[in-house]
């Protein structure tokens, strides 16, 4: 061995067990759950291209990496619920983000939520989160009315969801299956609000008005742009689609006399026993930030719910609309007790 192999020689021991050293330090790190803080699980059923941009923001504010879990479109609401449902007993998921106010419930009931009260929250309205923490709203749909100018001509413009039984437009309207989607929720929110004898016969009434049942919103948007009926219920993202396109069409947000419009705010929970609470809450306080309603509303057409969050037009914040005052815990319970029902009005 030269002189110069016998100086380095120990140098080299050194450093090889120096790097022992740090790596069994790292491992025991790891294993003690270091970095947890840098991950989190969520599932969501509002539509990717939506919410995957306002996820890689929260990425890059925090340097916390997510990992989404998305609904598809032939399970849309209900696929990663069904999910999360499934896992109860071993979590894998964080944070639920869900496109609607009621679905949640089904994992309220069984205990499978953590209840966080966000310091966010503070600024979402009353009436749009629950006082417990189990769940809060932000980023709004609304159940809108989509009217074809030309097609009205010098009539005046319906106003109501009423307007789908009046004789006056028999065979000029349309709505989506109430067994599906969001229109479900809205005949459930009838059945809460009316009673179950006066939202039956108002649903045949739109039967006999010769009504044009479809197979989604998307559908009724189609049917008013294309001028093959004056107006149909939807939802304000696909109204705002129509509106884009450059289509002779108004929105109407209805009721504003009277009952209010059903406004339907997206929801996030945190799944109790999920694998990371820390960044769970980091995101869900993102989430319910006004950055995240901004981005919502400029690309989604979301409103608002936070009363210091600007919008683009056509968009309306909920604080400038009356609203219905809904029961979503009931809405919910409805929702599966009327699908027998509902059926036999669908000839499903």
């Amino acid at each position: 061995m030269t002189e110069r192999a016998e100086r380095i020689g120990p140098r080299i021991k050194i450093l090889g067990a120096a790097l022992l050293l740090l790596g069994a330090v790292a491992l025991a790190w790891f294993l003690r759950g270091g970095g947890a803080d840098r991950l989190v699980v969520v599932y969501t059923s509002v539509d990717q291209v939506f919410s995957e941009p306002v996820l890689r923001r929260f990425e890059e504010k925090t340097g916390v990496r997510v990992r989404a879990v998305y609904d598809t479109e032939e399970t849309k609401s209900t696929g990663v619920l069904n999910r999360l449902i499934a896992e109860a007993q071993n979590p894998q998921a964080d944070v639920f983000w869900s496109g609607d106010p009621v679905r949640p419930f089904l994992l309220v009931d069984r205990g499978l939520v953590e209840p966080y009260v966000s310091p966010q929250a503070l600024e979402i309205p009353q009436g749009f989160k629950a006082a417990d923490g189990t769940w809060t709203g932000f980023a709004a749909r609304a159940r809108v009315l989509l009217v074809n100018r030309e097609r009205l001509g010098g009539r005046p413009i319906p106003r109501s969801v009423e307007d789908l039984a009046d004789p006056r437009w028999r065979g000029e309207a349309a709505m989506a299956n109430p067994v599906f989607g969001t229109t479900t929720m809205h005949a459930a929110a009838w059945f809460s609000m009316w009673g179950e004898e006066e939202a039956k016969a108002f649903l045949t009434a739109i039967r006999e008005n010769q009504g044009k049942i479809t197979s989604s919103n998307g559908e009724v948007k189609r049917l008013v742009v294309a001028g093959e009926v004056t107006f149909g219920l939807t939802d304000t993202d696909d109204a705002f689609v129509a509106i884009q396109s450059g289509a002779p069409v108004e929105v109407v947000y209805p009721d504003q006399d009277g009952m209010g419009t059903l406004v339907m705010p997206t929801v996030v929970l945190l799944i109790r026993g999920g694998p990371n609470p820390e960044p769970a809450r980091r995101l869900i306080d993102y989430l319910l930030s006004a950055e995240a309603e901004t981005m919502l509303a400029e690309s989604a057409a979301h409103m608002p719910l936070r009363p210091d969050v600007a919008h683009p037009e056509p968009v309306r914040a909920a604080r400038e609309l009356r609203s219905m005052t809904v029961d979503y815990a009931d809405v919910a319970k409805r929702m599966e007790e009327i699908q027998p029902w509902l059926r036999r009005w669908s000839g499903l």
